[in-house]
C-alpha cells in the first residue's frame, strides 16, 4: 500500500522530487561557498567571523574584524549575487526554449548577451579607468546594449505584423555577431582596456558588497513574474500556435511578455556577471530529464536550480587555482560545452533512427 502511495505522488508531482533536490543543492552550495574560498582562512575561521566568534583570545582583535569584513562584506555578498544570477539566466533559458520550442534555445539566443557586452565595453573604453568606473556605470551600459539588441531583433521579426519564431533566432543570431564584431573593434582599438574587457566578458565579478544585489533584485523579481504568468500559455504553444489561438491564448502578447521577461532577467544577470554562458541550457534540460515538463513547475526550480550550479561555479572559479581566480564563465563553459555537444549527438542519433 505505501509503495503503492509513492508511486502515484511520484506520478501525479513529477516536479516533487526535484525539487527537493534543487532546495537541497541549493543550501548545501551556499554553505559551501562561503565557508571555502581563495584566501587563506580556514571553514573554522569563516564560521567565527561569520557569528562573531573571537577565536583563541590569542588573535589580535584588527584581524578578526579584518576576517568578518572579507566574509561578511566580501564573501557572502559574492555568493548571493552569484545565486541571484544564476536564478535569473535559468528560468529565462526554460522560457525561451519554450517559446522557440526548440531544446538548445538559451538567453543568449536573440543577441541580448552580446549586446550587453558591447554596452559594457563601450563604457569601459570611455571610463578609461575600470576602477573609475561607477558601480553603476558597467552594469546600465550592459542593460542599455541588451535592451537595444534585443529591441532591434523584435522590429525586424515584427516587420509583417507577427512575431516568427524562426525570424527571432535568425535576427538574433545577426544581431548578436553584428554586436560581437563591434565589441572586438573597441578592443582592438583601446589595447590598455583588452584585459579588463576580457575579464568581464567571462564571467569576471566587477563590484563587491551588497549594492549590486540591491540593483538587480527588482529586475529578477519582475521578470520571474511576467514568466510565472506566462508559464501556463507557454505550455499550450508546445502544440501549435493554431491550436493554441483556438483555445484563446493571445499568442503574440505571451511572445512578447516571454521575451521582454526574459530579456530583462538576461540583461541584468549579463550586466553584473558577464557572459556566463550555457547556466539557461543546463539546467532545464536536466530538470526536465528528471521528468519536470509543465512550465509552472520548470520556471521556478530552474531558478532554484540556476542559483546552485552558478554558486557551485563561482565556487570552483575561486579555488581551482588559488590564490589566483578563473572567470566564473569559464567553468561555465567547461561544463556547459560538452552538455550542449551531447545533446546534439543525442539529437543527431534521434534523427538518423527515424
Amino acid at each position: 500500500m505505501t509503495d503503492r502511495g509513492g508511486e502515484l505522488l511520484r506520478s501525479g508531482r513529477p516536479w516533487l522530487v526535484p525539487a527537493i533536490g534543487c532546495v537541497v543543492l541549493l543550501i548545501a552550495s551556499f554553505i559551501l561557498a562561503v565557508l571555502l574560498g581563495g584566501s587563506e582562512l580556514t571553514p573554522r575561521q569563516a564560521l567565527e567571523a561569520l557569528f562573531g566568534g573571537r577565536g583563541d583570545g590569542t588573535i589580535p582583535h584588527d584581524r578578526i574584524e579584518a576576517r568578518r569584513v572579507a566574509i561578511v562584506s566580501v564573501r557572502v555578498p559574492r555568493v548571493v549575487l552569484a545565486a541571484l544570477l544564476g536564478a535569473s539566466l535559468a528560468p529565462a533559458g526554460a522560457a525561451y526554449q519554450g517559446l522557440f520550442r526548440n531544446p538548445l534555445a538559451d538567453p543568449y539566443i536573440v543577441g541580448v548577451a552580446s549586446g550587453a557586452g558591447l554596452g559594457a565595453t563601450i563604457v569601459i573604453a570611455v571610463a578609461g579607468s575600470f576602477a573609475a568606473a561607477t558601480i553603476y556605470a558597467v552594469p546600465l551600459g550592459g542593460f542599455v546594449g541588451g535592451a537595444a539588441a534585443v529591441g532591434c531583433v523584435i522590429l525586424i521579426a515584427r516587420a509583417r505584423g507577427t512575431t516568427s519564431t524562426a525570424t527571432l533566432l535568425l535576427a538574433g543570431v545577426a544581431v548578436g555577431a553584428l554586436a560581437s564584431a563591434l565589441t572586438t573593434f573597441i578592443m582592438m582599438s583601446s589595447p590598455d582596456g583588452v584585459r579588463r574587457v576580457f575579464q568581464w566578458l567571462h564571467g569576471g565579478y566587477t563590484a563587491g558588497g551588497w549594492q549590486p544585489i540591491l540593483i538587480v533584485v527588482p529586475y529578477a523579481l519582475l521578470g520571474l513574474v511576467g514568466l510565472l504568468a506566462c508559464a501556463h500559455p507557454l505550455n499550450v504553444l508546445q502544440l501549435d500556435e493554431e491550436e493554441a489561438r483556438q483555445l484563446g491564448i493571445a499568442v503574440e502578447r505571451v511572445k512578447l511578455v516571454t521575451l521582454g521577461s526574459a530579456t530583462l532577467m538576461t540583461a541584468a544577470a549579463v550586466a553584473f556577471g558577464g557572459l556566463l554562458g550555457f547556466v539557461g541550457l543546463v539546467v532545464p534540460h536536466v530538470l526536465r530529464l528528471l521528468g519536470v515538463r509543465d512550465h509552472r513547475a520548470l520556471i521556478p526550480l530552474s531558478a532554484i536550480g540556476g542559483a546552485a550550479f552558478l554558486v557551485l561555479a563561482d565556487l570552483v572559479a575561486r579555488v581551482a587555482i588559488a590564490p589566483r581566480e578563473l572567470p566564473t564563465g569559464v567553468i561555465t563553459a567547461l561544463v556547459g560545452g560538452p552538455f550542449f555537444l551531447a545533446l546534439l549527438a543525442r539529437g543527431s542519433r534521434v534523427e538518423g533512427r527515424s
